[in-house]
C-alpha cells in the first residue's frame, strides 16, 4: 500500500516559474486534471508534485495517489494559474495516435485513404476525432492558421503561431484524403472535386469558444492541400491606445478619427494586424450618435450598433458593389475591408469627397508606398490628394516571452543595426531563453511596430507633383514622422522584442 501524501507548508507557487515534465502529465489525465483543478509539475525519486487550488483537500490528494501510484506532494498555486496551465501544457495530441491505429486498422477502400460520407460525419471514427484534436491543438496554441499539407511520405499538419509556421503533427500520408474529406464535410464543400480549388466556412466550439473557421483547398501533386484560418469569435477587440502606437503616432491617429470626412488607409503584408488597427478605430468612434457601416470579407468579429456586411461573390456583392450600396444608406462612417482595383479605390475616393469618414487597407511596404499604389492603380493625384488624409503603415513583431526573458549578447549585425539608431550601445539587451509558456521559442504574443502619416500642405502638394515615395518619405519625416524602423528600435530599447526581430520584419533599406 503507498504511503500516506507527504504534507507541505501552504505556501502559494508562480507557476510561470516551474514547468511540467511530460512524464508527470502522462500520469495524470486532462479530463481529471480540469475536473479537480490539479496540475502535475515534476516526478522526482517516485514522489509526484502537483499544483493544486487547496493542498489540504486530502481527499483529491490521496485521489491523485491511487492514480499515479506515488506518493504526492502538493503544492499550493491560484486556481486560474493553473487552469491556464492545464490549457498550455497538456497537449492534445498526444492522444492523436491511438486514432491513427484505428484508421489503419481499418479495411482500405478502393481509393486510398477515401472514406465513406457515413465515416466523414460520425462522432467515432478516427478521422473525425484527429481533426478535432487538431482544431483544439491549435486553439490551444494560439494559431491563426492551420497548414494541412500532403507530401510524398507523409501528411504534414502545420500551425502559424505570431506569424512563422511550425510542425505540429507528422500523419501516415494515406490519411490525406480522408481529413480533407472530413474537413470539406464540415464546409459544405464538394468533397468529390478534388482538382478545383475550393473554398468554405464553417463553425466550432472549443473550450467554450466559438471559432469561425475558413477553408481552402487546392490541387498539389501529391494531395488536395487545405488550410483553415482560425478566427475567434471569444477574443477581445483591441482599443487604439491598446495597439503598441508610441506617443506620436497616437496622437496622429486619434486627431485623424476625429475628421468628419476623409479617407485613412492602413498598409502592410498580409498578417501584419491591418484589421486589428481598423476595428480599434471603430471602437473609437460613437456609433450611437454615427450610422458606421462595413463590407468586409470575411467579418471577423461583430460589433454593437454597427452594421456589417459580409463580401458575398456569388451574389456579385464585391466591395465595389458593396461600397455603392452602403452609400444610399445615409453613412457617416464606412469601413472598407480591403482596396483591390481601381473601382473601388475610385469610389472611397469620391466617397471621403462627398463628406465621409473612409477607413480602408491596401498593400504597401511603408506609407508613402500607399500614394504610390493609388497612383499606380489609376487614381487620379488631384484627387487623391484631396480625399486622403492619413495613412498608417504596420508589421508585427514578435514580443519577448515575460515568463523567461533574459539578458544576452547581441550579434555583430543587430549591434551594427542599433548604431545606425542610437549614439550609446544599449547596456543590456534581452530576449526569451523558451519556456512551456511560449514553446520554447522565446517569444509570446506580437505587437505593432508602426508608422503615422499626416498628410499636410506640402505632402498634398507633392502627390500633385507626381513626386516620389521616396520625396514623400523625406518631407514626412522632416514634418515629425516617426518611421518603422525607428518605432521597432523604440521597442527593443523598452524590451519589448529583440533587435532580429526587427530586422526580419520591417524593411531595413
Amino acid at each position: 500500500m503507498a504511503a500516506d501524501p507527504v504534507p507541505s507548508p501552504v505556501e502559494r507557487v508562480d507557476l510561470s516559474a516551474i514547468g511540467s515534465q511530460s512524464e508527470a502529465l502522462e500520469l495524470v489525465p486532462e479530463e481529471y486534471a480540469i475536473q479537480h483543478v490539479v496540475l502535475p509539475l515534476t516526478v522526482r525519486d517516485d514522489l509526484i508534485t502537483v499544483a493544486c487550488a487547496d493542498p489540504g483537500d486530502m481527499v483529491t490528494v490521496r485521489d491523485i495517489q491511487v492514480l499515479t501510484r506515488r506518493p504526492v506532494e502538493a503544492l499550493a498555486a491560484d486556481p486560474a494559474s493553473i487552469n491556464e496551465a492545464i490549457r498550455q501544457r497538456y497537449k492534445v495530441l498526444a492522444n492523436v495516435d491511438r486514432h491513427v491505429q484505428a484508421f489503419s486498422e481499418r479495411a482500405p477502400n478502393p481509393i486510398e485513404g477515401q472514406l465513406s460520407a457515413l465515416e466523414t460525419i460520425s462522432a467515432a471514427s478516427p478521422v473525425v476525432q484527429i481533426v478535432n484534436l487538431v482544431l483544439k491543438q491549435g486553439l490551444r496554441d494560439r494559431a491563426s492558421d492551420i497548414h494541412i499539407e500532403p507530401q510524398e511520405d507523409r501528411l504534414r499538419i502545420r500551425f502559424r503561431i505570431d506569424g512563422l509556421l511550425v510542425d505540429a503533427l507528422t500523419l501516415p500520408k494515406t490519411m490525406a484524403p480522408s481529413l480533407a474529406s472530413r474537413i470539406k464535410v464540415m464546409a459544405n464543400m464538394d468533397i468529390v472535386d478534388r482538382h478545383r480549388a475550393q473554398d468554405g466556412q464553417l463553425r466550432v466550439e472549443q473550450d467554450g469558444r466559438n471559432v469561425d473557421v475558413r477553408v481552402a483547398t487546392t490541387e498539389t501533386i501529391w494531395g488536395e492541400k487545405v488550410v483553415l484560418r482560425l478566427l475567434d469569435q471569444g477574443r477581445t477587440v483591441l482599443s487604439l491606445d491598446e495597439l503598441g502606437l508610441a506617443d506620436h503616432g497616437y496622437r496622429s491617429l486619434a486627431k485623424l478619427l476625429r475628421s468628419p470626412y476623409g479617407m485613412i488607409i492602413v498598409s502592410g503584408p498580409t498578417g501584419s494586424g491591418k484589421t486589428t488597427s481598423l476595428y480599434a478605430a471603430i471602437k473609437e468612434l460613437d456609433p450611437v450618435a454615427q450610422n458606421i457601416m462595413t463590407i468586409e470579407d470575411p467579418v471577423e468579429y461583430t460589433f454593437p450598433n454597427i452594421n456589417q456586411i459580409q463580401i458575398r461573390r456569388m451574389a456579385n456583392l464585391t466591395f465595389a458593389n458593396g461600397l455603392k450600396a452602403i452609400l444610399r444608406q445615409d453613412p457617416d462612417v464606412i469601413l472598407v475591408g480591403e482596396i483591390r482595383d481601381l473601382e473601388t479605390a475610385e469610389i472611397a475616393v469620391q466617397s471621403a469627397l462627398t463628406g465621409h469618414l473612409v477607413l480602408s487597407s491596401l498593400h504597401a511596404t511603408d506609407a508613402a508606398g500607399v500614394i504610390q499604389r493609388f497612383i499606380e492603380m489609376g487614381v487620379e493625384g488631384f484627387l487623391l490628394s484631396s480625399s486622403l488624409i492619413g495613412v498608417v503603415a504596420q508589421r508585427l513583431v514578435r514580443r519577448n516571452c515575460t515568463y523567461c526573458q533574459e539578458p544576452y549578447q547581441p550579434s555583430i549585425e543587430e549591434r551594427q543595426l542599433w548604431a545606425v539608431h542610437r549614439n550609446e550601445l544599449k547596456p543590456v539587451f534581452f530576449r526569451g531563453r523558451g519556456c512551456n509558456h511560449c514553446a520554447g521559442t522565446g517569444y509570446r504574443g506580437r505587437v505593432g511596430v508602426f508608422e503615422v502619416l499626416q498628410l499636410s500642405d506640402g505632402i498634398k502638394r507633392l502627390i500633385s507633383q507626381k513626386a516620389s515615395g521616396s520625396d514623400i518619405r523625406a518631407l514626412a519625416q522632416e514634418e515629425g514622422m516617426v518611421d518603422m524602423r525607428t518605432d521597432g528600435i523604440a521597442k527593443v530599447e523598452h524590451d519589448m522584442t529583440t533587435l532580429s526581430e526587427v530586422i526580419r520584419c520591417v524593411w531595413m533599406n
